[in-house]
């Protein structure tokens, strides 16, 4: 026996997957519904209206019939009869005015006339007690002949007493019929109303459907849950800003480089970031791609791309710890490049010493060796003596090996003086290191290159000088070279230029200090470095007895230069 099919799978009720199809259902739902709303909101005050209009209708036949002179007077001076006088009159304006009923009654509630004449001489139905008591009354009442609209008025003799009162009704099956009757107009305008809502809602879909690609509220909602999870899992920071250029989302990479919360939203870079290139870049003020900028002590790279609705986003990289290794592989090349140096001339001291031996001049070669020895050991004491720090005073032992194989003595100045008391040793080795280099590319090649570095401390600020004999730099431009980017040299292959003397015055400013550039005296430029709080209070030490001042224990040394290691 072969398998029975299996049935098909009964597709559930439910709104369709398009969201165009989504868009325009709900739309014509809520023009359908705002048509019935409004159609029901014009019945109800016209139904009112009519009611209103029935019962003073009512309430002017029976003004009309109180005024009869014939009927005050029949009413009393005859009984009430089917036959009577009162009866044939008030029959008479019913029938003129095509009324539901024109009753008169006595002051008792006795009736006088009735539509039924069975009805004469019995109690009324309704209370008359308003209309005898001399009150004109409206209402809509259900009585024994049916549901009227009802006016009655009091019935006065000629001294002015109420003698009675006549109560007129209004069939409301006529009333009733009037708004029926106005019901399919009314349908008319509400169903106009919905086909031209229908109309509108079916463009507005096929906008919506145009700028959404036709994907279902679930999808989405799923691009909108997979935007989140990649916009605060991935490590770049995203920024992005409106048409009116305000910030309109980061994420958390953004949140970390740039040091802002989520207070930026809504506000400008300029208003968050403070004046910057950071700033621009992200305004679009500066353009081009992988844009190097800092951001407190991070080097960052920046890229901006508009977006279709005017606005922008910006991407932004670390790049501290890649700037970083550049400067260490600058630095490890440089090194590998004087150690080359002092093997070649290592190589040649040795020649010299084996020649000496050779010839039997001993005493000329133990001179010799105490001369090299000497000259490397008198370069190292010189630096530690005026240098405490141990970071910085190895940063300019290296720095003087390079300088030397580049041609170009590193001095240190007689006023040079920094105890180890530095409080943030890592970022003044930055700003040290990144001012020599700076100076060493400017003197690179020229005759009689120097540079001079100084380090001293007035109470607990450090006040940084480096000088070089280098072609200096305008006055125009002393201010736009401590600007991220900005560089007169051709960047080497690893990383990009414009940076040192950017982060050199951030890392200056955030310490509360400053950087600055002027001419040094003779020619070239000088770098004045100002560290406010940059050392500790020193702890205090018992003086002991015949101790020397620190300038007699570190004394002036003009005539050797830091360089003179490698010579």
């Amino acid at each position: 026996m072969s398998p029975s099919p299996t049935p098909p799978a009964r597709r559930r009720l439910g709104l369709p997957r398009r969201m165009f199809s989504q868009v325009l259902l709900m739309q014509v739902a809520i023009a359908a519904g705002v048509a019935v709303l409004a159609t029901g909101l014009f019945l109800a005050p016209l139904s009112r209206q009519l009611d209103d209009q029935a019962m003073r209708r009512a309430l002017s036949i029976a003004e009309t019939t109180a005024q009869e002179p014939r009927i005050v007077g029949d009413l009393q001076t005859t009984p009430p009869s089917p036959e009577g006088p009162v009866q044939r009159e008030a029959e008479r304006i019913r029938k003129a005015t095509r009324a539901r009923y024109v009753v008169v009654m006595d002051w008792r509630g006795v009736r006088w006339s009735h539509t039924d004449p069975g009805q004469i001489g019995g109690i009324v139905s309704t209370d008359p007690s308003e209309a005898l008591a001399g009150e004109e009354v409206m209402a809509i009442d259900v009585g024994t002949l049916g549901r009227t609209a009802r006016g009655k008025v009091p019935l006065y003799d000629d001294a002015g007493h109420v003698v009675g009162a006549v109560s007129v009704g209004i069939r409301y099956d006529s009333v009733r019929a009037r708004l029926l009757g106005a019901i399919p107009e009314l349908l008319a305008y509400a169903g106009a109303a919905l086909a031209v809502g229908a109309l509108a809602a079916w463009l507005i879909s096929r906008r919506v459907q145009r700028q959404t690609h036709d994907l279902a509220f679930s999808d989405i909602s799923g691009l909108l849950a997979e935007r989140e999870a990649m916009l605060h899992g991935i490590r770049e920071g995203v920024v992005a800003l409106d048409r009116t250029g305000r910030v309109r989302l980061l994420n958390d990479e953004a949140h970390r480089l740039l040091g802002i919360g989520d207070e930026a939203v809504g506000r400008s870079p300029d208003e968050v970031l403070g004046e910057g290139r950071t700033a621009d870049i992200l305004a679009g003020r500066v353009t081009g791609t992988d844009l190097l900028t800092v951001r407190g002590r991070r080097v960052l790279v920046a890229n901006r791309m508009p977006t279709d609705d005017g606005g922008a986003v910006a991407t932004l990289r670390d790049r501290t710890e890649l700037e970083r290794l550049g400067r260490e592989l600058d630095s490890t090349r440089g090194l590998i490049d004087a150690l080359r140096a002092q093997d070649h001339e290592h190589a040649n001291r040795m020649h010299t010493l084996l020649g000496l031996l050779e010839l039997e001049m001993y005493d000329e070669a133990v001179e010799f060796v105490g001369e090299v020895v000497g000259d490397h050991r008198a370069t190292s004491e010189q630096v530690t003596e005026k240098i405490r720090d141990p970071l910085l005073a190895a940063l300019l032992v290296g720095k003087a090996t390079v300088a030397a194989e580049r041609g170009v003595a590193l001095w240190l100045s007689d006023r040079t003086w920094l105890p180890d008391r530095l409080i943030d040793p890592g970022g003044l080795v930055t700003v040290v290191g990144n001012l020599v280099d700076n100076a060493l590319d400017a003197v690179a090649g020229t005759p009689h290159a120097r540079v001079e570095v100084e380090l001293r401390c007035e109470g607990r600020t450090a006040v940084l000088r480096v000088r070089d004999t280098g072609p200096g730099i305008p006055a125009e431009q002393r201010e736009l070279i401590f600007t991220e980017g900005w560089s007169t040299k051709e960047p080497p292959a690893h990383r990009e230029r414009g940076i040192g003397l950017s982060l050199v015055r951030r890392l200056a400013e955030r310490q509360g200090g400053s950087a600055t550039v002027t001419e040094a005296e003779g020619g070239g430029a000088e770098f004045t470095v100002v560290l406010p709080e940059a050392l500790a209070e020193p702890e205090p030490a018992p003086t002991a007895a015949g101790a020397r001042p620190v300038e007699e224990r570190y004394p002036v040394r003009t005539d050797q230069p830091v360089e003179e290691e490698s010579r």
